[in-house]
């Protein structure tokens, strides 16, 4: 069973910085494309970030380009997402998210993953 646990939230002043983890658990870490999704109070679940199988590419939403940092680290089976100059509409609880098909197709929407954390909350003070 593939186990994703996040770490990194807090509460964070707007215009500062927080770097999310996520450790993977099992052997096939390299094989996954990894994806950070967030969802703010009464929102649904949205996609930032994705990331694929080598590092090599890396696709963000426009609401965070710019701003946001993909990366993974295979060998520790761990992908981060730094956020920087963070904004109040960046709140939410964010997810990381594990995706078997190596396709573009569904990259960045909820129904394309098939394994998730639990979420680590993240607070920006305006």
């Amino acid at each position: 069973q593939v186990q994703l646990v996040e770490s990194g939230g807090g509460l964070v002043q707007a215009g500062g910085s927080l770097r999310l983890s996520c450790v993977v658990s099992g052997r096939t870490f390299s094989s996954y494309t990894m994806g950070w999704f967030r969802q703010g109070p009464e929102k649904e679940r949205e996609f930032v970030a994705a990331v694929n199988r080598s590092g090599g590419s890396t696709w963000y939403a426009d609401s965070v380009k710019g701003r946001f940092t993909i990366s993974r680290d295979n060998d520790k089976n761990t992908v981060y997402l730094q956020m920087n100059s963070l904004k109040a509409e960046d709140t939410a609880v964010y997810y990381c998210a594990a995706r078997k098909s190596p396709l573009f197709r569904g990259l960045d929407a909820v129904y394309g993953y098939d394994y998730w954390g639990q979420g680590t909350q993240v607070t920006v003070s305006s």
